[in-house]
């Protein structure tokens, strides 16, 4: 079972009262929106990713997600990140999502980013500052 200390970056969530649905726990597809937030907060705050007028944009082109274990307002979410691929042109990232209830994971999935020209939409390499910055978050098996 995967652990918080297995990933190298954590971002801590708050859940919101919204995030909850009529059966009282968070809803699946806000899961994914905390794999989106780890993902891009790191992205633009260490990789230097200009969301707004950058040349090079990240496309989402494969999401997954286990879910183990619900979640629920008002919970602190940590969201834990890592990198399990790194190509020329695209990522694999490996998230974990964890509660404040228990040391085991609420949900764990992948994120695919391809990395293209923003206004051709064509694949193009990762930009230097960036990919330092994703190889910050490898890790090696």
């Amino acid at each position: 079972m995967i652990q918080a200390a297995d990933f190298p970056h954590q971002l801590h969530i708050p859940t919101r009262w919204k995030d909850n649905d009529v059966y009282g726990h968070v809803n699946n597809v806000e899961y994914y929106s905390y794999f989106d937030t780890v993902i891009n907060d790191y992205l633009i705050r260490r990789g230097g990713l200009d969301i707004h007028a950058g040349a090079v944009i990240g496309l989402a082109i494969e999401t997954g997600c286990k879910f183990h274990r619900s979640l629920a307002f008002p919970e602190q979410v940590t969201a834990c990140l890592r990198v399990d691929h790194l190509g020329n042109s695209s990522v694999r990232y490996g998230i974990g999502l964890f509660g404040e209830a228990s040391d085991a994971p609420a949900a764990e999935g992948h994120f695919v980013h391809v990395f293209v020209d923003r206004e051709t939409r064509r694949p193009v390499p990762i930009p230097e500052a960036l990919r330092t910055a994703l190889q910050q978050l490898e890790v090696k098996s």
